[in-house]
């Protein structure tokens, strides 16, 4: 049945009981008593405690996770993903084979402690923060991200090989809206002109016949104080991005990569969905982690998928505006998506190039 499939998916996710019921029942419409979970995951052989994975098998797969940029990995981050791979194991053992298997890269993640502005939001969907990542652009990666303000969950995190279009940045929007039937009540930008088709399409979604027009709902600013995704990015450096600058940078120092027009572009038609599939394990893997509590902080703690999910649990409520579809599919069609990785030339000369050669692009 299709709701033993949901609680599977759940049981994966690291979800204990009362989070699996509460997703049940909002996200799929399926109320359960907690025995008939209980027997499920039971008859399912879903245990958190006992009928563990082989430790073989968890020190092969963290070893795998190691020769990318799983490597920038503390222990928290790779027990998520262990049982979000299938794997039933505590984070002791996760934390014993990282110093067996990798102790140099344990001794170089030792946190620091970062002195936080205080940061509130009403609910999820109050507040999308927005920005784009330049760390790869040098290399013709460019990275564009949108985190909830109340949630901490990411909404979207693409890679491609622009940020500078409006139309691309408004098209990653839109798709969200498109797909969720809703926006944010505010977006949080900075003062570049990528950003304008999507504040303008923001401010629309709002507008109502007879009312005077407002900027109400976009907030510029400079990229200091846009904190969340800011803060995120560090994040997103530590767990995948650090390990494509070095790959990148040793390509450069070996007399591979010239910063050439031509040269971006075959680093794009090579990498660019390898890393957008490590970004989209990142941001799943954040979305389903646990955030502690944090002294003195206002913002909530728990997953960013459940916060942003049941915000009545944590005395908020969900803030998004859900606009009229007309007005959606009438800012879909002025939008741009992502279509050939790289400049549709150098495109089809590497495909044929590969076909000379046997060999097929995949996407």
């Amino acid at each position: 049945m299709e709701w033993i499939h949901h609680i599977e998916t759940y049981f994966r996710r690291m979800y204990s009981n009362d989070e699996i019921l509460a997703a049940l029942a909002e996200e799929h419409g399926i109320v359960l008593s907690r025995r008939t979970l209980e027997r499920t995951m039971q008859m399912k052989g879903l245990w958190r405690r006992k009928d563990k994975t082989d430790v073989a098998q968890v020190s092969a797969f963290i070893e795998a996770q190691l020769q990318n940029s799983g490597q920038c990995h503390g222990y928290r981050w790779m027990h998520q993903k262990c049982w979000m791979n299938g794997m039933v194991t505590d984070r002791e053992t996760v934390r014993t084979l990282m110093r067996l298997l990798d102790g140099e890269g344990v001794q170089l993640r030792t946190r620091r402690r970062l002195r936080r502005r205080i940061y509130h939001s009403r609910g999820p969907n109050y507040v999308w923060h927005i920005d784009g990542y330049d760390k790869l652009k040098p290399f013709g990666i460019a990275i564009s991200g949108c985190i909830d303000g109340f949630s901490r969950r990411v909404i979207w995190l693409h890679a491609y090989k622009t940020n500078n279009d409006p139309d691309v940045i408004a098209g990653y929007f839109m798709d969200v809206v498109l797909s969720t039937e809703g926006c944010p009540e505010r977006v949080r930008l900075d003062m570049g002109t990528e950003n304008v088709r999507l504040a303008e399409m923001q401010n629309f979604l709002h507008w109502s016949e007879g009312q005077v027009a407002n900027t109400d709902h976009v907030t510029f600013g400079p990229s200091t104080g846009n904190q969340r995704i800011e803060r995120w990015w560090l994040t997103l450096r530590n767990q995948c991005a650090q390990f494509w600058m070095d790959i990148f940078d040793k390509l450069r120092c070996d007399g591979h990569f010239a910063d050439t027009f031509l040269d971006k572009s075959l680093v794009q038609f090579c990498f660019l969905s390898i890393i957008q599939e490590e970004l989209d394990t990142v941001a799943a893997t954040w979305n389903e982690h646990r955030i502690r509590r944090v002294h003195a902080s206002r913002s909530p703690h728990g997953r960013p998928s459940i916060m942003h999910l049941l915000p009545e649990l944590y005395g908020a409520r969900d803030c998004r505006h859900r606009p009229a579809l007309d007005k959606i599919e009438a800012c879909v069609e002025e939008c741009v998506f992502k279509d050939f990785p790289c400049d549709e030339d150098v495109f089809h000369v590497c495909v044929d190039v590969m076909s000379e050669h046997n060999l097929s692009f995949t996407n």
